[in-house]
């Protein structure tokens, strides 16, 4: 019914359509941008029908100014993903003014580190601009729960001077206000309000994430960047953050800068699971306060015995080994199962978090 390989195409100049000339050019132009997109699963298998009212001629900066005209912003970002995911239209992100015109969110920031290597000059700068743009957004969501998880967590066994309603004893307060009862309105009356002080710690644990920067890790390798920055900033942690592949990148120095962390990241190639454990072992300087969090799906390119043997030593030497099989907002996993099994039975933690229950696992740790 829709675009120019419709079999029986729909005019719109058919009564119930619109009231005029204007309400006709405004589907006929909604026809014509879908068309230029989903024409393409097409290819050359079927002749171009021409005519309709529309525009005769889309470029992709033409169509990409149509559709935020046409169409609410959700409606958008899924013809953008599209566009780069399914058709693999680079010329969104390799013309500098298309780019500036797409909706920064987490799709088009991964479309970025996915084609980054396409771009240079300033187009390379306006990319920049987004992934920071992008990465705050996320980093401004989640900072204040996980400091609360991991800074706020309440010491219930002394009395604070914090006046916070998330800090009140209500057990205490409700015990020292019993002789203040009103017996002839039957309730209590509180003169005296106490509080739960906030736990401070100042023997800080060593925090290793290691990321597997393989390409179905990327929602990942972009939220455990995020992460360690926030990390980075808290006094009871000291962060380290890797990535890898066959090799293995120390990003330790740009922690606390998300975009040259994230800019930094390859995608895809082999994978050493062995030789990034191997890495962070020789990071560890008091196992005892030492947590190792390794965020990949345990595919490992080597040989696996190798892999096992490295987890086991960390696990051994009295750290803490957490292996995260995803760690986004969905927390779905993709991993290999009996490799997640085996390193269960060696002793680590295996799960799939969202960042805020990482936060709240880090903090019953530490505790």
């Amino acid at each position: 019914m829709l675009g120019k390989f419709a079999d029986q195409r729909i005019s719109f100049s058919e009564p119930g359509m619109g009231d005029g000339r204007d309400d006709n050019l405004y589907y006929a132009d909604m026809d014509d941008v879908l068309d230029y997109l989903y024409g393409r699963e097409y290819g050359e298998e079927r002749g171009v029908r021409e005519g309709g009212l529309g525009s005769s001629v889309l470029t992709v900066p033409r169509w990409i100014t149509k559709i935020r005209e046409l169409f609410p912003k959700n409606t958008v970002e899924v013809l953008e993903k599209h566009a780069l995911n399914r058709y693999k239209l680079t010329e969104l992100l390799t013309d500098k003014q298309i780019l500036e015109k797409l909706e920064p969110n987490v799709e088009l920031l991964k479309s970025i580190l996915q084609t980054k290597h396409l771009m240079k000059g300033e187009v390379l700068d306006t990319a920049r601009r987004i992934v920071k743009e992008v990465a705050e957004e996320i980093k401004n969501r989640l900072e204040a729960e996980i400091k609360t998880s991991i800074m706020g967590r309440i010491d219930k066994n002394s009395s604070g001077h914090v006046k916070s309603a998330r800090n009140i004893d209500f057990k205490k307060t409700i015990r020292k206000n019993l002789k203040n009862f009103d017996t002839e309105q039957n309730r209590l009356v509180v003169d005296s309000v106490y509080f739960n002080r906030r736990v401070k710690l100042y023997n800080p644990w060593r925090v290793i994430i290691a990321v597997d920067e393989s390409g179905s890790m990327l929602d990942s390798v972009i939220h455990s960047a995020v992460m360690a920055g926030i990390f980075a900033k808290l006094p009871m942690l000291q962060t380290n953050l890797i990535i890898f592949d066959t090799e293995v990148l120390d990003l330790s120095g740009y922690v606390d800068d998300p975009v040259q962390t994230l800019m930094s990241i390859q995608l895809g190639g082999g994978t050493n699971i062995a030789g990034a454990l191997q890495y962070c072992y020789a990071l560890m300087e008091n196992p005892y306060r030492t947590m190792v969090v390794m965020v990949t799906d345990l595919c490992e390119g080597g040989a696996r015995e190798v892999m096992f043997s490295r987890a086991r030593d960390i696990i051994e030497s009295g750290a803490r080994l957490i292996i995260l099989t995803s760690l986004n907002a969905e927390a779905v996993p993709v991993y290999d199962r009996k490799a997640a099994e085996y390193m269960v039975s060696l002793g680590a933690d295996v799960a799939a978090l969202t960042p805020e229950g990482l936060a709240k696992w880090i903090a019953q740790i530490i505790s």
